[in-house]
C-alpha cells in the first residue's frame, strides 16, 4: 500500500495480494481517520459479498475466485466503540459483464485497487440496534 495526502483527501494505492479491509484499518489508524468516506476501483481475485435478511437479522455472503473488476467500491470509515470501523459495499464484474454486489466481507487484490478516501471533519460512532440487528451511524 502506497498513498498520499491531497488537501482533505488521500489516494490510496493497494497493491496484488492486499486485502483491502485490512488495509484500510492499518491506514486510517495510523493517520488517525475517524470519519470519511471511500470510493474505488480495480481487479480482485478473491472476495466475499454479503446481502442482509433483515427478517433473520442475519447476513447471507457468497465467495468470488477469477478474474473480476471492481466495478463500483463505496462506503465509510467511521468509528464503534471508539475504534476503526468501516462500512463498504463492492459490485464487481466477471469476464462475460456479469456483475456481483452486496456488503463487502473481504477482497484480495489481484492487480491494484485505487481508493479515494475523503476525510470529513468530526466524528460518528456506530452502535448496535436490537431492533434492526445492524451497527448503526450514531450522532
Amino acid at each position: 500500500m502506497e498513498y498520499r495526502k491531497f488537501g482533505d483527501a488521500y489516494i490510496v494505492r493497494l497493491d496484488r495480494d492486499e486485502e483491502i479491509l485490512a488495509q484500510l484499518k492499518i491506514f486510517a489508524e495510523k493517520e488517525q481517520v475517524k470519519l470519511a468516506s471511500v470510493t474505488a476501483l480495480g481487479a480482485v481475485k478473491d472476495f466475499t459479498i454479503g446481502v442482509f435478511d433483515t427478517s433473520a437479522k442475519a447476513y447471507h455472503s457468497n465467495r468470488f475466485q477469477g478474474v473480476y473488476e471492481i466495478v463500483s467500491l463505496v462506503g465509510t470509515i467511521n468509528t464503534k466503540d471508539g475504534d476503526f470501523y468501516c462500512h463498504l459495499h463492492m459490485c464487481a464484474g466477471d469476464q462475460e459483464g456479469r456483475a456481483f454486489g452486496g456488503h463487502l466481507n473481504e477482497a484480495v487484490i489481484s492487480a491494484t485497487c485505487e481508493l479515494v478516501v475523503t476525510c470529513l471533519p468530526g466524528e460518528t460512532n456506530r452502535v448496535f440496534s436490537d431492533e434492526v440487528g445492524l451497527n448503526l451511524i450514531s450522532f
